[in-house]
Formats: structure tokens, sequence, C-alpha cells
């Protein structure tokens, strides 16, 4: 069955490096865009970064922009993301998607892995 697990998250002081890892099984993870994106409590989820299927051209918010990188590894069926200089406003549940957008467009999400920023 389709699974994405996500882990790598914790505490870490503010200006610390987490790298997060979404491990992809049952489907074709190469032919799937992958992003993460991150919940915190009282809030509405965010996207935080997109690295597509194809060229793996890369996408970012503004509130990540040149702090976090997504990366994928299609022959490990692993999808990353090196978040660096984390600040106190970057603590949520960071969750992993792949998307394919071929009809009919499927959707797929992990669990998702906590990150606390925290002195």
């Amino acid at each position: 069955q389709v699974q994405l697990v996500e882990s790598g998250g914790g505490l870490v002081q503010p200006g610390g490096s987490l790298r997060l890892f979404c491990a992809a099984s049952g489907f074709t993870f190469s032919r799937y865009g992958m992003s993460w994106y991150r919940q915190a409590p009282g809030k509405e989820r965010e996207l935080v970064a997109t690295i597509t299927s194809s060229t793996g051209s890369t996408n970012y918010a503004d509130s990540v922009e040149g702090r976090f990188t997504i990366s994928r590894d299609n022959a490990k069926n692993t999808a990353y993301l090196q978040m660096n200089s984390l600040k106190p406003e970057d603590p949520a549940v960071y969750l992993c998607n792949a998307l394919y957008l071929q009809p009919p467009t499927r959707s797929y999400w992990g669990q998702g892995t906590q990150v606390t920023v925290s002195s």
C-alpha cells in the first residue's frame, strides 16, 4: 500500500539545523512531485517547498527561501528537507506530500514529523 513516512524532526535551538526525510513506498516515486508542508497549532497548513518530478525544479515559500532546501533521491524513493538557520517561527508538524498531476490526479500524505525550535 501507499506510504509516506517522515522522520528527522526534533528539538533544535534557534539558528540550528535539521534534515527531514520522507520515505515513500507503494507508488512510482519518480513520477510524483514532492512537497513539504507545515502546520502549526491554530494555523492553516502552509506549503513550504516543492520539487518537480521531471526536472527537479524547486520552489519555496518566502518565509523559508534561502534557509531550506528540498531535494529528492529517486533511487532511494526519498525526499528531503534540509532546514538551516531555524527560527522561532518555524516550529510545526512538517508533512510531506506526493502529487501526480496527470489524470486521474493522485495525492498522498504522510503523518508528519514534529519540529520544535527552542533555546
